[in-house]
């Protein structure tokens, strides 16, 4: 592959990115409102059933920034997650008819969620700003955190959007797979209340070790919980390399199935 065939495909990846994130808002009323939207109104939810009525701790934050700087990377990574499986179903007129690297189509969602991303922080921001929360020097760590995110989202995506086009119960089953692994992330709950003989195997969760780091970095409500970003990264790295290499094993099967 010579320069400027890598160029093309960089240049492909671009629009296919645009074009997904075009295609998600086109025609609708509120338009980029919704990616925040979905978030916010998680917030309130969790702000009053287990802010207010349970009265789970918030390592000395209030409640909604909270569980909002929490479901601020756990949105990112749901919502790219359940993208990238549905992503080859969704896309088969596209990849049975023009050859590129099909390893694109699960990639797109991964890129294309960071609008969404950032459309959020900056509510999250606006939040900080009204309680008067400012961010730690650990700040400077947050595009470790988002790598990791979209290290994880990536790996998984890869696999499951190959699992997915061969076993379409992948597809209807995302739904119940996605709220399991938001309860098991500390996104309503502390990781603070974690048994310590436990903490370190929970941090093989790459989520745990990116949703405490968020908190950490931009509310100050501690250390950096590098234990739990470290054995994150080591799970993320090898959902990755497997993804790839479970994708790039199956995709010549993938128009047979299709």
């Amino acid at each position: 592959m010579d320069l400027r065939e890598c160029l093309e495909y960089r240049d492909l990846l671009y629009f296919l990115v645009l074009r997904d994130v075009t295609v998600l808002y086109k025609q609708t009323i509120l338009g980029i409102a919704w990616a925040l939207l979905n978030p916010f109104f998680s917030m309130v939810v969790f702000t009053v059933i287990f802010g207010l009525l349970l009265k789970v701790p918030s390592d000395g934050q209030p409640y909604a920034v909270f569980s909002f700087a929490a479901l601020l990377p756990w949105t990112y990574f749901s919502q790219s997650l359940t993208g990238a499986t549905n992503s080859l179903i969704q896309g088969t007129n596209l990849f049975t008819k023009v050859y590129f690297p099909r390893v694109f189509i699960p990639l797109v969602p991964v890129f294309s969620k960071l609008v969404d991303f950032a459309i959020a922080f900056v509510f999250l921001a606006a939040l900080m700003l009204w309680y008067r929360i400012a961010p730690s020097w650990n700040v400077i760590f947050l595009p470790l955190l988002i790598l990791l995110m979209m290290l994880t989202s990536a790996g998984a995506g890869m696999c499951l959007s190959a699992l997915a086009i061969q076993y379409r119960d992948i597809r209807h089953a995302m739904t119940f797979v996605v709220q399991a692994l938001m309860y098991a992330a500390p996104v309503v709950w502390p990781v603070s209340k974690l048994p310590a003989d436990l903490r370190l195997w929970y941090g093989l969760y790459p989520m745990a070790g990116v949703i405490e780091g968020f908190r950490a970095a931009l509310l100050n409500t501690g250390p950096m919980p590098w234990d739990l970003i470290g054995m994150g990264s080591i799970t993320a790295i090898a959902s990755f390399v497997i993804g790839g290499l479970y994708f790039r094993r199956t995709e010549r099967f993938f128009a047979d199935v299709a």
